[in-house]
């Protein structure tokens, strides 16, 4: 079934379709690859040792099924406000459609306004000012940058994801230069069959490491401005899962290269140990890494959260209002604000620590949604539109499992 926004049924203004693969793996890059893996590797260390870098296979392999799912449903309906729209089209509820949209949101600016507390103590080494100041100067700065076209946003936010993967190829590239340990350690990597031991302490870390796969999926909520997204959209989510995969593995296994698992284990910053470790240049080069990738990830939150309330409202779950566009950007930018004084509110106003550790919880419940949709709209047997991606019927099922194994562990954890 395929959704159509009622603005384009009615013929007015429409977002551009200008984004190539190349803006799409950059910004599906710059809002999966965060802080998460800056802060795992010191605890995938400390549970898997060297067998760690098998541990972000796996989990790259768990999330490939809902990768899989993301990719045929934004084949299908390639719109804003994708996870809505699926739910639509599957089971036919509006509330229910407006509900997920708003999770969405919400957890989107959950997830933004944590990210903008934590640059607060980055640029602070640069420019001393009160914490306030400083997350109030980057949100309202990257909304700034958020309200241009499209095009330009992403491109700013794809230099900024350059840079920010940059950081991890820097300590690949140094940990390389080493010696020939790198090379001649990988088959310490898999462990025996017999090593019950090692395998269950694989399998506890490859349940966190998902977490550092998660945002992803926010590239089916930029489908309706991508070129060709029947084709552009599955390759996008697939390089990008399959490149952070990648990039993670590399660094995770450079680490515990580099400095001894057990000490990895006890550092509160152990990428930066290991770039330290490795370069001997000073932890402010990783710092000012660091400020990128934090501003990266507050602007492709608020791309990707004014266009899930720019589709709700296009199709009529929000006031309209909301679903203008600039004649100048062609973007959403009364959209845009709402999702910037969010973002500004409750990084100033409310405590993170509890709402950040609901994100990972939010977002899987999305996932196992996501992956009920597909598996209701194929149980239908309709004929999908020509050229839609189609993933065997038993992959939104494993999706469908996954999600929801890897809510229950988060839960009791």
């Amino acid at each position: 079934m395929s959704v159509q926004p009622k603005a384009a049924r009615n013929g007015s203004s429409r977002l551009v379709r200008s984004l190539t693969l190349t803006h799409a793996v950059l910004y599906g890059l710059g809002v999966t690859i965060g802080a998460g893996i800056y802060v795992l590797v010191g605890l995938a260390a400390g549970r898997s040792g060297m067998h760690a870098p098998l541990a972000f296979m796996m989990a790259a392999l768990v999330m490939a099924f809902s990768a899989a799912s993301f990719a045929e449903l934004g084949t299908r309906m390639p719109v804003s406000a994708s996870e809505a729209a699926y739910v639509q089209a599957a089971f036919r509820l509006d509330w229910l459609s407006l509900a997920v949209g708003l999770l969405v949101v919400t957890t989107a600016i959950i997830s933004a306004a944590t990210i903008s507390v934590g640059s607060a103590g980055y640029v602070a080494v640069f420019l001393p000012a009160p914490a306030p100041w400083i997350i109030a100067g980057v949100v309202l700065a990257m909304g700034a940058v958020a309200c241009l076209a499209t095009v330009q946003s992403i491109t700013f936010a794809g230099v900024m994801t350059l840079i920010e993967v940059g950081g991890l190829v820097l300590i690949i590239v140094a940990g390389l230069g080493q010696g020939s340990d790198v090379v001649t350690r990988l088959p310490e990597i898999w462990p025996s069959a017999g090593d019950t031991t090692a395998w269950i302490g694989i399998s506890g870390t490859a349940l966190i490491a998902v977490f550092a796969f998660i945002g992803f999926e926010h590239l089916v909520n930029i489908a309706e401005e991508i070129k060709e997204p029947n084709r552009t959209l599955p390759r996008a989510l697939f390089l990008t899962l399959g490149l952070t995969a990648l990039l993670y593995g590399v660094v995770v296994w450079i680490a515990v290269t580099a400095v001894p698992p057990e000490e990895l284990a006890r550092s509160s910053a152990p990428l930066a140990l290991v770039f330290e470790r490795l370069t001997g240049l000073p932890l402010v080069t990783m710092s000012a890494i660091a400020i990128v990738a934090t501003l990266n990830g507050v602007i492709v939150h608020m791309i990707m959260i004014a266009r899930v309330i720019y589709g709700l409202a296009d199709r009529g779950s929000l006031p309209k209002a909301l679903a203008s566009l600039n004649r100048v950007t062609h973007t959403p930018l009364l959209a845009t604000a709402i999702a910037v004084a969010a973002i500004l509110v409750l990084a100033l106003a409310i405590p993170l620590a509890g709402l950040a550790d609901l994100t990972a919880g939010f977002t899987l419940v999305i996932f196992a949604i996501v992956n009920l949709a597909l598996i209701r709209i194929k149980s239908r047997n309709e004929a999908p539109p020509p050229g839609t991606f189609n993933c065997p019927r038993w992959v939104p099922f494993a999706g469908l499992a996954s999600s929801v194994m890897l809510l229950v562990v988060d839960l009791i954890v």
